[in-house]
């Protein structure tokens, strides 16, 4: 894994690797001079079921882990290879802090799926976790992929990767890379507790103008913060909210990228009639009128946001928001109620929503990479 290489392949199990790939075993355990391997900790069990393809003989049951590969940063297609000869199995598979990559791999005993979907790697390392009611790994393929166009969002707590610690929290823009087939890849740089103000006064703009390329998108969902009384926060609707997201708008243009706002989605707030009060007010009015006058396409998850949380109503919506009991999910043993911020379920309905806008805004760039039946 030394040095800079345009793919890796790893084959998962108990016996020899297969032609041109690395063997990795349950007790294969990642360390900085091997670079790669399973996480320490991790939960690895291998069968070997017998035939005569190496890929397929063998495997690992990653029942609870993470598989780690040092390699350069940039944008990688990666192809798993699941499934195994005598049993049914399911397999769920995150990318760094817990991007969805992909719906849950089921796959009837004796059969196998190969899957691919495109990532960025930071850091140098890709971070995988695999997890599932009876997951497999078979095989791996990293491909450096310098095609795929990427869709950038940036945004606040509402869109940005929640991480493990916080589990079941979910932002929307950590399930939307399942709906995209490889072409393209989610880069989610929204952060929690951001306005338009202190995204843009933090560098973030800057980092993300950096890596921006022509093709590229840049989705933007600001609101929920810029309404804060702190100065490092605050913005006025009309004025300086406008006039940060212009900032971004100019910032993708300037790149030959192509800016897309996004109205902040509801809270979940109903009044006695069951119906959604809104909390963002003119916040969202000026949004519209700059996207108007800048004729940037907008997807208005604001009325979507709005049909779908009064169709679940007061008490239904509790399971799409981060409301739990006591003692219900390990980290929070306390219980949450909080009306803002989604569990995994919101955020895939959210993530949906999404590509509802994608499609009614007519961006085929994107629409021609939305896997079936999405």
């Amino acid at each position: 894994m030394r040095g800079y290489v345009e793919s890796y392949r790893f084959d998962f199990g108990l016996e020899a690797a297969a032609p041109g790939y690395t063997k990795v075993k349950p007790d294969t355990v990642y360390t900085a001079g091997q670079g790669y391997g399973f996480a320490p900790g991790s939960a690895v069990y291998g069968r070997f079921r017998g035939g005569s393809d190496t890929l397929l003989h063998d495997c690992c049951i990653p029942y609870k882990a993470k598989f780690l590969a040092d390699v350069p940063d940039g944008i990688y297609r990666v192809t798993i290879l699941v499934g195994d000869s005598l049993a049914d199995t399911s397999t769920l598979i995150t990318a760094g802090a817990g991007k969805h990559m992909l719906e849950p791999l089921n796959v009837p005993a004796g059969q196998y799926q190969r899957e691919a979907f495109v990532v960025r790697v930071s850091g140098g390392q890709l971070s995988l976790t695999f997890s599932g009611p009876a997951p497999r790994i078979n095989a791996l393929d990293i491909q450096a992929d310098r095609e795929a166009l990427a869709l950038v969002l940036a945004g606040d707590s509402t869109v940005t990767d929640q991480g493990e610690e916080g589990y079941p929290y979910a932002g929307w823009g950590q399930l939307l890379p399942q709906f995209f087939k490889p072409g393209v890849v989610v880069d989610n740089r929204a952060l929690s507790g951001r306005s338009s103000r202190s995204f843009i006064g933090e560098g973030h703009l800057q980092q993300i103008a950096a890596g921006l390329r022509p093709r590229d998108y840049l989705f933007i969902q600001f609101g929920h913060n810029d309404s804060k009384p702190d100065e490092a926060r605050h913005t006025e609707p009309y004025t300086t909210y406008k006039e940060h997201l212009l900032l971004m708008i100019t910032a993708a243009r300037d790149a030959g990228a192509y800016p897309v706002l996004v109205t902040p989605m509801h809270r979940r707030r109903f009044d006695q009639e069951g119906r959604i009060v809104d909390t963002h007010g003119n916040y969202l009015l000026a949004m519209r009128e700059l996207a108007a006058d800048e004729q940037v396409p907008l997807i208005d998850l604001e009325p979507r946001s709005r049909k779908l949380f009064e169709a679940y109503g007061p008490e239904g919506s509790k399971e799409l928001f981060m409301w739990s009991y006591p003692g219900e999910y390990l980290c929070h043993p306390a219980g949450v109620q909080d009306n803002t911020h989604f569990q995994i379920l919101g955020a895939r309905l959210l993530a949906q929503l999404v590509v509802e806008g994608i499609r009614e805004a007519g961006l085929n760039d994107l629409i021609i990479h939305l896997r079936q039946g999405e």
